[in-house]
C-alpha cells in the first residue's frame, strides 16, 4: 500500500510540474551564529520544548538561563534588520514558514536583541 503511494505522490508531482528537488532548505541568516548553546541537530528538535521549559523556570524562580527567548534572538537577529522575523531569511521566521508552523512567541517578546537589564527594567514596571 505504501508503495502505491509513494507512487502516486510522484505522479501528482509530475502531473503539477513541482520536481521534489525543489523543496530545499531555507537558506537563513543565522546573525551572529557560531557556536549554539547546544548541537543543532538537537536544537531543531527541541527548542520548543527548552523554551517552555526555560520560560517556566524565569517566570516562577527568576531566572534567565541558556535557553531564554532573549539569549535565541540576541544571537541569532539577522545583520541585516536586526531581527528573528521580518523576511523568510530571518532566523525564526524562516524555519517556522518552511515547517509551516505558527510562530507565536512574538506577539508578546521582542524580535531584536535586547539586554537582560533592558528586560529586568520593563518586568520592574
Amino acid at each position: 500500500m505504501k508503495a502505491l503511494q509513494s507512487v502516486l505522490l510522484a505522479l501528482a508531482l509530475m502531473v503539477s510540474g513541482v520536481a521534489a528537488a525543489d523543496v530545499g532548505v531555507p537558506h537563513l541568516d543565522i546573525g551572529k551564529g557560531g557556536h549554539c548553546v547546544n548541537d543543532p541537530k538537537f536544537m531543531k528538535l527541541n527548542h520548543g520544548d527548552l523554551l517552555k521549559k526555560q520560560r517556566y523556570i524565569t517566570v516562577h524562580q527568576g531566572v534567565i538561563g541558556r535557553y531564554s527567548l532573549i539569549n535565541c534572538v540576541n544571537c541569532h537577529a539577522s545583520k541585516v534588520n536586526n531581527s528573528v522575523l521580518g523576511t523568510n531569511s530571518n532566523f525564526c521566521q524562516g524555519c517556522h514558514v518552511y515547517a509551516a508552523v505558527k510562530i507565536d512567541c512574538f506577539e508578546c517578546h521582542s524580535s531584536r536583541p535586547e539586554t537582560v537589564s533592558q528586560t529586568l527594567k520593563e518586568v520592574a514596571k
